[in-house]
């Protein structure tokens, strides 16, 4: 099973970059720790994210669609970082969590872990288009994977 797992941002991470004595630690951390995740067959994807004030959201609304300038008020519902990865179940996902370096030093933080859909978890379903959507789903793998 492939999951998404978010790291939650924090107030300091929606700040910025930390000072660069505490940012090469913690890199330095994490890059172990992401050595590992490739080792074990884990790790598809991983990155950081920039502060919201950098970003933009788009509310949808029937056709209407509305540009939203960051920064974004809720913190503690952003993403800070990702990483996707290939686990055998939800239990070895939170293991692997469990040994991931703290994500932002002395500050309470979360990390979330959520199932990415498959086109399996949609069931039996046969019509011509999931037949597309399966084919497709298998081209673009085996372009990523060259």
């Amino acid at each position: 099973m492939r999951v998404m797992v978010m790291v939650k941002a924090t107030k300091q991470a929606e700040a910025g970059l930390p000072p660069p004595e505490e940012m090469s630690e913690m890199l330095a951390e994490m890059g172990k720790f992401n050595e590992e995740l490739v080792k074990a067959g884990v790790l598809l994807a991983a990155d950081g994210l920039q502060p919201s004030s950098k970003g933009k959201r788009v509310r949808f609304s029937g056709k209407a669609r509305t540009v939203i300038d960051g920064p974004f008020s809720e913190t503690k519902e952003l993403v800070a970082g990702f990483w996707i990865w290939q686990v055998k179940s939800m239990e070895e996902a939170v293991e692997w969590v469990k040994r991931c370096p703290e994500p932002f030093p002395g500050i309470e933080s979360e990390i979330e872990i959520r199932p990415v859909y498959e086109v399996e978890d949609f069931g039996d379903v046969s019509t011509p288009e999931v037949k597309e959507l399966k084919e497709r789903r298998e081209r673009l793998r085996a372009q990523l994977a060259k």
